[in-house]
C-alpha cells in the first residue's frame, strides 16, 4: 500500500504462416475464424467470414461446421455465425487457473527495474482495497510500503482510484458512504462530488494519481488491470518520494505502470480496444 518515506484497437487478426514449424494449418484457420467472430457483433455471414480470413467458402464452411458441433460457434438468425456458449467454459476455466500475484510478478519487477521505485499490486474485494504484492524501491531514500493487507484508504490511493474509476457512479458513492472519506493528509479528497470528478480524469487519461493524499511526501501513479471480459480485476501502482518526483521521473513512472498494466491485461485476455477509444496520449503527470 502506498505509504510513508523512510531514509535509506480491432484489426484483421494475424495468422501464423502456413509453413511455420509446429503449426497445424486447420487449427490455425479455425482459431482465425474464432478471432474474427470475437470482433463482430450480431453474427457474421459465411461469405464475410471467408473474405476476412482469406479462406475459400468451402473450407470456411467445413471448419465452421466442426466448431458448431463442439459448441464454440453457433448459428444465428439470418444464416449468420457467432461465438458459441462453449467459449464461456474456457473463460471460466482460465479464471480458475489465474494466480494474479504470480502472473503480475514479472510486470512488478519490470516497473521496479525501470523506475527504481516501490511498486504495489492491489485488488478491490467488496468495499476494501487489499494489497497482494509489493516490491520495495531500490533507492537509498524510498517509500516504506508497510505490511500487505487491507486498507480503508480506497479514496486516497492510486490503486484505489484506478479501480473505482470504472465502477458505476452509484456504486462509487455507495462505497464512499460505507468506508468514509477520512482526511489522511491536507490534500486528501474528502468531498464525494470532487472525488467523482477526479475519477473522470482517471478514465480520460488511463491512470490515477495520489498527490500526497495518503501519506505526506509520497506521490503515486496507478493503472487498472483488466480480464478477458474487460472487467477491472486489480491495479498496479508505483510510489516515489516527493524529493525525487520531478515531472520527467513521474512521467516515466506513469509510462512504466501503464505499459505493464496493459501488458498484464493482454496476458489475461483483455479485448483489444477500438482504435478511436485508444487514441490520445496520456496527460503529463503533475
Amino acid at each position: 500500500m502506498e505509504s510513508s518515506v523512510e531514509g535509506h484497437a480491432a484489426p484483421k487478426p494475424a495468422r501464423p504462416a502456413s509453413g511455420e514449424r509446429g503449426s497445424v494449418q486447420s487449427v490455425d484457420r479455425a482459431l482465425t475464424l474464432l478471432e474474427v467472430l470475437a470482433q463482430s457483433t450480431g453474427g457474421t455471414a459465411l461469405t464475410d467470414l471467408a473474405g476476412r480470413t482469406g479462406l475459400n467458402i468451402s473450407t470456411c464452411h467445413h471448419l465452421l461446421a466442426t466448431l458448431v458441433k463442439w459448441g464454440y460457434v453457433a448459428k444465428v438468425p439470418g444464416r449468420r455465425y457467432a461465438l458459441g456458449a462453449r467459449g464461456l467454459h474456457l473463460g471460466q476455466a482460465f479464471l480458475k487457473q489465474v494466480d494474479l500475484p504470480r502472473r503480475a510478478q514479472p510486470f512488478i519487477e519490470r516497473i521496479s527495474e525501470d523506475t527504481g521505485e516501490t511498486v504495489h499490486l492491489a485488488v478491490l474485494q467488496g468495499d476494501t482495497v487489499i494489497t497482494l504484492l509489493k516490491r520495495d524501491g531500490r533507492h537509498a531514500v524510498r517509500v516504506d510500503t508497510g505490511a500487505l493487507g487491507t486498507s480503508d484508504a480506497v479514496h486516497a490511493t492510486a490503486t484505489g482510484k484506478a479501480m473505482l474509476a470504472w465502477l458505476p457512479e452509484g456504486e462509487i458513492r455507495r462505497i464512499l458512504a460505507i468506508k468514509g472519506m477520512a482526511a489522511f493528509t491536507p490534500t486528501t479528497i474528502t468531498d464525494p462530488d470532487a472525488f467523482v470528478r477526479e475519477l473522470q480524469l482517471v478514465r480520460r487519461h488511463g491512470h490515477a494519481l495520489d498527490r500526497e493524499e495518503f501519506q505526506p511526501g509520497v506521490i503515486c501513479v496507478g493503472a487498472a488491470i483488466r480480464d478477458h471480459l474487460g472487467a477491472v480485476v486489480g491495479a498496479i501502482s508505483a510510489s516515489a518520494p516527493t524529493l525525487r518526483a520531478t515531472e520527467p521521473h513521474l512521467n516515466a513512472m506513469r509510462d512504466a505502470v501503464m505499459a505493464s498494466a496493459r501488458a498484464l491485461s493482454a496476458e489475461l485476455g483483455e479485448p483489444a480496444p477500438d482504435a478511436a477509444a485508444a487514441g490520445g496520449a496520456a496527460a503529463p503527470v503533475n
